[in-house]
């Protein structure tokens, strides 16, 4: 497998849009090694949801378009990060509050520390903040042939 790879997809801010951006990077992984029964890709899916959900409901309206980048280095590491225009990061609510929703971070948080790895939140040149997430690259080894 090449040392770097790379993928990328452009949807509009729009509820139907977080399904098709989980099928797109589980179709993405899959391509990669990655099996879509296997529980990491259940982690994965599940963490492109929130990211891709957040990305829809809490920019307002003032981000047309997100986009999902995956990037897989060296067989090692696996990163997801979602993009979109709006300028505000995410806030993280106290333990207390309770709501039916505004859980997507804490979620993502969990999972993500569950599997050994790190979120981040950065600002983007242009105005917007991309929320990423890193994770081991945890693929099955391909299996060796048998000798004759």
């Amino acid at each position: 497998m090449a040392d770097h790879q790379e993928a990328s997809v452009t949807l509009p801010s729009d509820p139907a849009s977080v399904s098709a951006a989980r099928t797109y990077v589980t179709d993405v992984l899959a391509e990669w090694g990655l099996p879509s029964d296997s529980e990491t890709a259940d982690t994965v899916r599940l963490i492109v949801s929130e990211l891709a959900t957040n990305a829809v409901q809490h920019t307002f309206g003032l981000s047309p378009t997100f986009t999902v980048d995956i990037e897989l280095d060296r067989d090692e590491q696996l990163r997801i990060g979602v993009t979109d225009s709006h300028p505000r990061f995410p806030k993280r609510l106290p333990a207390a509050v309770q709501q039916d929703n505004g859980r997507g971070m804490v979620i993502i948080r969990w999972l993500t520390a569950e599997s050994g790895g790190k979120l981040t939140v950065r600002p983007t040149r242009e105005g917007g903040k991309t929320v990423s997430i890193t994770l081991p690259w945890t693929a099955p080894a391909q299996p060796v042939p048998a000798a004759d």
